[in-house]
């Protein structure tokens, strides 16, 4: 009995082992790349002030001081009635529109992200601890929090005061989550304040699962369903919940891959768009962040295949070789923004350590890791890769 025992979970003890000795060497991989660049920013970061959403005010806003408040980006005045309602233009992004609390929102993401790279790689306590200034201010400090909801996000001037599209903008918040999981453990973490950050985030997961706008990105069937998945899966797994944690997994399995991705691994709603390679650089990288975060010994999301065989290593085989020689892209450019990507995406890191593919991961070496064009960084949420290990 002992024997047949051992003969059966042999295979799972060795897929255990290779994957536990994969993951330190694809780390120190990826920390001997990116160690100089994250110590210098963490080291700006140690002197920065923390700009909330209180910083700034629109009078275009529904909302008051501590709401999230943004304008949809393709939405221009109409020429023919310029004080009536916006009109569209899809992929051409209106500079006009009102940004200021998407930039305050993706500085403090990058600040959380460097500050807990950089308390990863040298176990420094002042990286851990002005996180936490930063986190405060955001989450709890009643005289600058943001209020957990996305009411008022992606707004159009005379059509709406806000959309359920607009909670695509809360995925700069998954670095903030994830760098608050990794710094728990930090001399001067407070186990009073954890609990006030997690009560926070809980308050937003409970939004956004209840709300019609969150209801409605839910179940959005292109990039922004899977964000929708992917910013829950983040937050969820911050605090400890669970049931969602499982409800986005039977969303990966059971609506993302086999609503959205072609059976040759391409994602159609995302090639119909005026930048059909930034959106699917875009939605691979969500799908392969769902992976990273949901997968676990019980349930690997890498390895999960539909019954007609879509996976996530299908995506990854499909745009590699366009990330590789943008030239190759056989469709459309896109309208705006083609020359900035690809940039170091994070789909090629955690999909080669998840299968063993050496070329991606040279690939993600060789590209960019420190982007400054604004839209790109915007569409980039995980620029800090190491703490998501």
């Amino acid at each position: 009995m002992h024997m047949k025992f051992l003969l059966a979970i042999g295979p799972i003890l060795l897929l255990i082992h290779s994957v536990q000795a994969q993951m330190p060497g694809v780390f120190k991989e990826a920390a001997a790349v990116l160690r100089t660049s994250v110590l210098q920013e963490a080291d700006s970061a140690l002197t920065a002030k923390p700009v909330t959403v209180t910083a700034y005010r629109s009078a275009r806003s529904a909302g008051g001081p501590h709401d999230f408040f943004s304008e949809g980006d393709y939405w221009w005045p109409d020429p023919q009635n310029p004080q009536g309602p916006y009109i569209q233009r899809d992929g051409m992004t209106n500079p006009d529109n009102f940004v200021e609390h998407r930039i305050a929102m993706i500085r403090f993401s990058r600040i959380m992200g460097v500050l807990a790279s950089a308390y990863l790689l040298t176990k420094e306590d002042k990286y851990a601890e002005q996180a936490f200034v930063h986190a405060r201010a955001w989450l709890v400090d009643t005289a600058t929090r943001m209020n957990p909801h996305m009411l008022y996000a992606q707004a159009i001037k005379g059509r709406f005061t806000g959309r359920g599209i607009g909670i695509i903008d809360m995925i700069q918040f998954m670095e903030v989550s994830q760098a608050l999981k990794k710094l728990e453990s930090a001399r001067s973490a407070k186990p009073a304040e954890y609990a006030a950050f997690r009560h926070w985030f809980d308050e937003y997961l409970r939004w956004v699962t209840t709300h019609k706008y969150g209801i409605d990105e839910k179940n959005a069937l292109n990039n922004h369903g899977t964000c929708w998945t992917m910013q829950v899966a983040g937050f969820a797994s911050f605090t400890g919940n669970k049931a969602l944690l499982d409800t986005c997994r039977n969303r990966y399995r059971n609506i993302h891959l086999p609503d959205q991705m072609a059976a040759n691994g391409g994602f159609p709603k995302e090639l119909a768009r005026t930048k059909p390679y930034g959106y699917s650089l875009f939605n691979l990288d969500a799908m392969a962040m769902i992976c990273q975060i949901l997968s676990d010994r019980k349930q690997n999301l890498w390895t999960f295949q539909t019954p007609d065989q879509r996976s996530i290593e299908k995506g990854i085989r499909f745009l590699y070789p366009y990330v590789a020689d943008k030239q190759r892209w056989p469709y459309k450019q896109d309208v705006m923004y083609w020359d900035d990507w690809p940039v170091a995406q994070p789909f090629l890191l955690f999909g080669a350590m998840a299968f063993r593919k050496k070329n991606w991961l040279q690939t993600w070496k060789q590209l960019n890791h420190v982007p400054v064009v604004p839209e790109i960084i915007r569409n980039l949420p995980v620029r800090h890769p190491l703490i998501w290990f």
